[in-house]
């Protein structure tokens, strides 16, 4: 069983950049598609982007595509979502997850990220 602990986000200006991460335990983490999700308050959670198991496929968002990219190194259990061009709307906090076939399963602890105008 993979277990995620997230690192990285806090407050940051509009328009500057943070880089999540999350790390995964357990041996099958290349496995697993992950992703970044996002729940501000008061709001549903959201989906922000995914990327398959072996990395060679990603997909966003609309409201990020072109601002945050989503990687993984396998190698170190790790996925990364850097951010750029923050917005205020992208305050939220934001969770790794772990899945297959689309369905996400495994999720990291969040993590708060604010992003002040």
């Amino acid at each position: 069983q993979v277990q995620l602990v997230q690192s990285g986000g806090g407050l940051v200006q509009a328009g500057g950049s943070l880089t999540l991460s999350c790390a995964a335990s357990g041996r099958t983490f290349s496995s697993y598609a992950m992703a970044w999700f996002r729940q501000a308050p008061g709001k549903e959670r959201e989906f922000v982007a995914t990327i398959s198991w072996s990395g060679g496929s990603t997909y966003y968002a609309d409201s990020v595509k072109g601002r945050f990219t989503i990687s993984r190194d396998n190698a170190k259990k790790t996925v990364y979502l850097q951010m750029n061009s923050l917005k205020p709307e992208d305050t939220a906090v934001y969770y790794c997850a772990a899945g297959v076939h689309g369905s996400y399963g495994i999720w990291g602890q969040g993590t708060q990220v604010t992003v002040s105008s």
